[in-house]
């Protein structure tokens, strides 16, 4: 097999009257057609066992967005409102990956929800709900009974200079989709900027020292992914990671 394998952690989700371990179709496009991978959905069954069993099969990881939130008991933030939907499943299968495929050198894209797991794994901070906090705009999707709609871009985000983002498109900045309202409060250590919103939220990061690819954004990239510059290049230089480990996996 030349492609290489994408893994993606599932939610656990109730549909109709049973659990149902699910990933949302674009994540799967995008491993697939943006990256050029072959994914490989993992179930959040919080089986540390089991996760290094899988990761042995793996050539990247992709930590796709969720409606859920991490619970802020990971992070030692306050208990969330009433109606906050939350996975504790989902969180007992990423945080402890996330430190597993650090740990074995496997690229690591993490988006939205993925975004938030790395950086609450690896000791950061959130804030659960950023339109309340002084100085930041909100973040949250248009009331809209129209997907386009929602993913529409939002806002501007800036690159950092001599960053990764900078590099992989030539350009200084670029306009994003916004729908989330769980942010970055304080990065965890070993995690750079790459980019901020114009109220300065952090808004992509990647992890300094990692041994592979390892890199997040707070939007969402795999949405159209083909129509974007921007999350070609995304999903290119993560696809092109996952084969460089496929390549020195296979001699």
């Amino acid at each position: 097999m030349s492609q290489a394998i994408i893994g993606i952690p599932c939610d656990l989700k109730t549909i109709g009257l049973l659990p149902f371990h699910a990933v949302g179709d674009k994540y799967i496009t995008a491993a697939a057609g943006g990256a050029g991978g072959l994914p490989l959905l993992i179930p959040a069954l919080g089986d540390e066992g089991l996760l290094r069993a899988t990761l042995q099969t793996l050539d990247g990881v992709l930590l796709p967005g969720s409606p859920s939130n991490v619970e802020p008991h990971h992070y030692g933030g306050p208990a969330s409102r009433e109606g906050t939907l939350h996975d504790p499943k989902r969180d007992a299968t990423t945080l402890p990956l996330i430190r597993m495929v650090l740990e074995q050198g496997i690229p690591l894209l993490g988006i939205c929800r993925g975004f938030q797991e790395i950086n609450v794994a690896l000791g950061g901070e959130l804030h659960q709900h950023v339109q309340e906090q002084p100085g930041l705009n909100d973040h949250r999707e248009a009331e809209s009974d129209d997907v386009a709609e929602m993913y529409a871009p939002a806002h501007t985000v800036s690159f950092v200079e001599g960053g990764l983002l900078a590099g992989w498109t030539g350009q200084r900045g670029a306009q994003v989709n916004s729908l989330h309202q769980q942010g970055i409060k304080r990065l965890a250590p070993g995690l750079d900027a790459e980019a901020h919103a114009e109220d300065g939220l952090v808004e992509a990061y990647r992890i300094r020292d990692a041994k592979a690819f390892a890199f997040a954004v707070q939007w969402h990239p795999e949405w159209r992914y083909w129509e974007n510059p921007l999350s070609q290049a995304i999903f290119h230089a993560f696809g092109e990671a996952c084969r460089a480990r496929r390549a020195q996996r296979g001699k």
